[in-house]
């Protein structure tokens, strides 16, 4: 079966290496030295003046929202992963979603404006796929309502938007570390930001609100172990390697594969991580039958993101209809590390012969 991603491994020695570090010190979690290794490497990569590791990019999400002491509505996207309203919901907010642009399928900044009232304390939105949406001015209207701008870029590890780095904006961003991501950890998250205060309190409430033997607020347990970090430090000399085989995977995708498949439009001033291959069909029907015929195929595919968040039974937001027909029809096709010629060129024509 060919899935839709395939964990990235590193040869076990390079991995074993870094194990026989942990042997040495004997430190397993609570800030250890491969951990704090892993923070200064990543938050020079990055380019972000603090980052903090953390269990899950679900938790990294929560975390954010804590520190930043967010209740109410919050403004967000019905096109995501379920983590992202789940984190808001979870900390007592009240999710109010602004529609997505079609083709980038990032929530726009007239549906921010538009969907703004009194009441709203704070804006959470979705770098989807690793694509940005108008980032210059979702500050703007963050500043102008002085509210709070955290950024989900889940997907968004290595992207860059005008040679920035794209987690250097908002007022807080996080990431997930999962196995299946571009860059990974094997379970894992991180919140940046360059707000030293901000920092100092995730780091705090990260590890159950002490401050030293004292406490200073109520926490959790966010931290990560020596182990994770270890296959982060191995991943991370890895990833220039997984991304320029990723990208060429995607540049031949996209070359035998027409319409009347439609593909996301990327920002022209991104620089990509070509951390998934996302197709937009002409009809949920449509996306049944090439799902059928590729599964059929031993290939796996993904309705990701499906169902339009706003529609979930709990939740039951306002209608936003362009994300709701995006989600029908959207099938993320696989992509990973090694996926080879061959296995592109046949699911492209399993495909597009549903088309002929």
């Amino acid at each position: 079966m060919i899935y839709v991603t395939k964990s990235f491994l590193p040869d076990l020695k390079e991995y074993v290496s870094y194990l026989e570090r942990i042997w040495q010190t004997n430190h397993l979690t609570n800030d250890g030295p491969l951990l704090l290794e892993l923070e200064k490497k990543l938050a020079e990569y990055l380019e972000v003046d603090h980052f903090i590791f953390v269990t899950n990019g679900t938790i990294a999400l929560q975390l954010a929202i804590k520190a930043l002491n967010l209740s109410g509505d919050v403004l967000t996207t019905p096109f995501s992963y379920c983590a992202t309203t789940n984190a808001l919901i979870w900390e007592k907010c009240n999710p109010i979603f602004a529609d997505i642009d079609p083709q980038t399928l990032t929530v726009t900044s007239q549906e921010i404006r538009n969907k703004i009232t009194p009441s709203t304390n704070g804006i959470l939105t979705t770098h989807v796929y690793g694509n940005a949406g108008d980032l210059e001015e979702q500050e703007k209207i963050a500043k102008d309502y002085n509210i709070p701008l955290i950024y989900d870029g889940a997907h968004a590890f290595g992207v860059r938007v005008k040679n920035k780095s794209i987690f250097s904006f908002g007022t807080v961003s996080t990431c997930s570390f999962h196995a299946t991501k571009i860059f990974h950890t094997i379970e894992g998250g991180a919140v940046m930001t360059n707000n030293a205060e901000l920092a100092s309190k995730i780091k705090g409430l990260r590890s159950f609100g002490h401050k030293e033997d004292d406490y200073f607020d109520i926490g959790i347990n966010g931290k990560n172990s020596e182990f994770h970090a270890a296959m982060g430090l191995v991943n991370l000399s890895h990833f220039p390697s997984i991304r320029a085989h990723r990208k060429w995977a995607v540049t031949r995708y996209d070359e035998l594969i027409c319409s009347p498949v439609r593909k996301v439009q990327f920002q022209d001033n991104l620089e990509r991580n070509y951390s998934y291959y996302p197709i937009i069909l002409p009809s949920e029907s449509d996306l049944f039958h090439v799902t059928n015929h590729l599964l059929a195929e031993g290939i796996k595919p993904r309705r990701y993101f499906y169902p339009s968040l706003n529609t979930i039974q709990i939740i039951q937001g306002e209608p936003c209809p362009i994300s709701e027909d995006i989600a029908k029809r959207v099938l993320c096709l696989p992509l990973s590390a090694d996926i080879q010629e061959e296995d592109i060129t046949r699911i492209s024509s399993i495909l597009m012969s549903h088309f002929q």
